[in-house]
């Protein structure tokens, strides 16, 4: 008899454990490669893990709700008369795990994992590919390519995170490349259409479908604009902005139940535990400061139309993490870890920015933010909360923080007093941006106006250096032009 292990991965970069939530399989049935087999939860996100294997399932070695370690069997597969993964495709697993056993056959003939497995089959596991040819998707509507086999369909959803704003929508991270047309000019436009509209299936990356599932969209009604027919981020968002009006207005009945119990885990346990350490340990002051942010939004608006940034989101938080930046440079001391020995500035920004998710709030850093130029600092913050929506934020990427940004503006709010991220000294919340009058040169005018507030690390930063700090903030924010010099 042939039988294979799972090993519970690290799908974190560094997590130790993860909880199983929910089993997708039962003992006796049968399992394809790629078919999802459990839901876990680690400390930063719910995660679906596909399996590597084609079989029977023999024994579920962990019952939902139990935490299990990493590198702890949690399944038994049985996979004789099966296929399995192509040994390249096995291979890339498993050095994907960082030296982690990710899964192992035991055979009662020679251990063999791939016995019978045909070396070309294609067998791929959704996240790892293959070491050949990228397969290509056929194109809705149309005839499917001569010199390309179709791929196969990921119908199961993968994990997301969801920012507090859209973000442009890229097909970089499809777990299935799409291949671009040999000729684009010999390929007719295509209009945007919906699948229901065609009614075909819904061609969705596993991550867009779980976007939708939490921002509550039909997918079947959403239109399609990706290249090869498949529903983008943006689409997503597009429609889930159309819906929200009504959705808004509709207040939900009291629950039937009198109380609500959720456990502390997970994602939620982290923030608490860090939230905790950070207000009982290091004495919190907060400063404020309403902005004049009228010549920001001029600047927003002109880099929209600038060639240079064609394709990359751009918004007034890019300005702002430039002027702080900038600001840091001047009163280096808010940039700073405390130690009780020592402490410790440090001559480089690696700047964090708090993302609200679906499973919690998270603050991955840009590394080495202060070598950057505007356009590459932009595209470094793009491509992090699409990291953060999509539930790929590595350990690596929230670590070494130096200091951190938070916009709580997105959601309607002027200001608030944040608290530190822990092992940094300085926090700075962007308030949302409105039209408000001004006095300007003796008059009231209408103008841009936005709330800055910042705290600190008393111990570290005094008074004067976080108001100076705050105030070379506002004057960027003020005249973005001061960052030519």
């Amino acid at each position: 008899m042939t039988t294979s292990k799972f090993y519970l991965p690290d799908v974190g970069e560094g997590l130790t454990e993860a909880e199983i939530v929910a089993w997708k399989v039962k003992v006796g049935d049968t399992v394809e490669i790629n078919q999802i087999l459990v839901e876990i939860e680690t400390a930063k996100s719910l995660v679906e893990l596909p399996s590597p294997f084609a079989g029977q399932v023999t024994e579920l070695l962990v019952e939902e709700g139990v935490t299990a370690e990493v590198g702890m069997p949690i399944i038994i597969i049985s996979t004789v008369g099966h296929a399995q993964l192509s040994s390249p495709t096995a291979t890339m697993a498993q050095a994907a795990m960082a030296n982690e056993v990710y899964f192992t056959s035991d055979s009662d003939v020679d251990g063999s994992q791939d016995a019978g497995a045909d070396e070309g089959s294609g067998s791929v596991l959704v996240g790892y590919g293959v070491g050949g040819h990228a397969p290509t998707r056929r194109r809705r509507g149309g005839a499917p390519s001569a010199a390309a086999a179709p791929a196969a369909p990921t119908a199961d959803e993968g994990p997301s995170f969801e920012e507090s704003e859209g973000t442009h929508g890229s097909d970089e991270s499809m777990a299935t490349a799409v291949a671009a047309p040999a000729s684009p000019k010999a390929q007719p436009a295509r209009r945007p259409q919906s699948a229901s509209a065609v009614g075909g299936p819904v061609f969705a990356k596993p991550p867009i479908r779980k976007l939708a599932k939490d921002l509550d969209v039909d997918l079947s009604q959403v239109q399609a604009t990706g290249a090869s027919g498949e529903v983008t981020r943006d689409d997503v968002i597009r429609q889930a902005s159309q819906a929200s009006v009504f959705r808004n207005i509709q207040t939900p009945a009291w629950s039937q139940e009198r109380e609500e119990r959720i456990p502390v885990k997970g994602v939620r346990k982290a923030i608490a535990k860090a939230m905790v350490h950070s207000a009982f340990s290091a004495p919190h002051v907060s400063v404020f400061v309403d902005v004049d942010a009228t010549r920001t939004m001029e600047f927003v608006k002109r880099l929209k139309a600038s060639p240079d940034f064609a394709g990359i989101k751009v918004s007034p938080l890019l300005i702002l993490a430039k002027a702080i930046i900038w600001a840091v440079r001047r009163n280096p001391s808010v940039n700073s870890t405390w130690t009780d020995k020592e402490i410790i500035i440090h001559h480089y920004v690696n700047l964090g920015v708090a993302a609200a998710t679906p499973r919690g709030l998270i603050v991955p850093n840009v590394k080495e933010s202060q070598e950057m130029s505007l356009i590459e600092l932009a595209q470094a913050l793009e491509q992090l909360t699409l990291n953060a929506r999509d539930g790929k934020t590595s350990q690596a990427d929230m670590l070494n923080g130096t200091i951190t940004i938070t916009n709580i503006g997105v959601f309607g709010m002027d200001t608030g007093t944040p608290i530190l991220n822990p092992g940094e000294v300085g926090i700075l919340a962007l308030g949302t941006i409105k039209q408000r009058p001004w006095v300007v040169d003796g008059e009231v005018r209408v103008r841009y106006v936005t709330t800055l507030g910042a705290s600190f690390d008393h111990r570290v930063v005094d008074g004067d250096v976080a108001s100076r700090f705050l105030a070379d903030v506002a004057a960027i924010v003020e005249e973005p032009a001061l960052l030519l010099d």
